[in-house]
């Protein structure tokens, strides 16, 4: 049994390495949403949310209802089905990490 238990640990160790965001490619990648939510997430107009501080999961949640379809808008539907899901991931810790 302790065999197995390493066995499984071991390999999770990669695979829980490859869940890890990256913050700078969410940065890089998010630059197209620098004028509507700002560069630290704080939105240059009201009408747009603010993304800094928000929970990480949260965002990922939303980015995929834009891009599956679950969720519309006219600007958020085109944007988000340009990303891959690692770009959300990189995004969302990116935006999550301001105050």
């Amino acid at each position: 049994m302790k065999r197995w238990i390493i066995i499984s640990t071991m390999l999770m160790v990669p695979a829980m390495h490859t869940l890890a965001a990256d913050v700078a490619a969410g940065e890089k990648k998010a630059a197209v949403c620098f004028a509507c939510h700002g560069k630290d997430g704080h939105a240059s107009m009201k009408n747009y949310p603010n993304l800094a501080g928000q929970n990480r999961e949260y965002l990922v949640i939303a980015l995929r209802g834009y891009r599956d379809g679950t969720r519309t808008d006219p600007v958020m539907v085109p944007m988000a089905k340009a990303l891959t899901d690692t770009d959300m991931e990189n995004i969302a810790a990116y935006f999550a990490r301001f105050k």
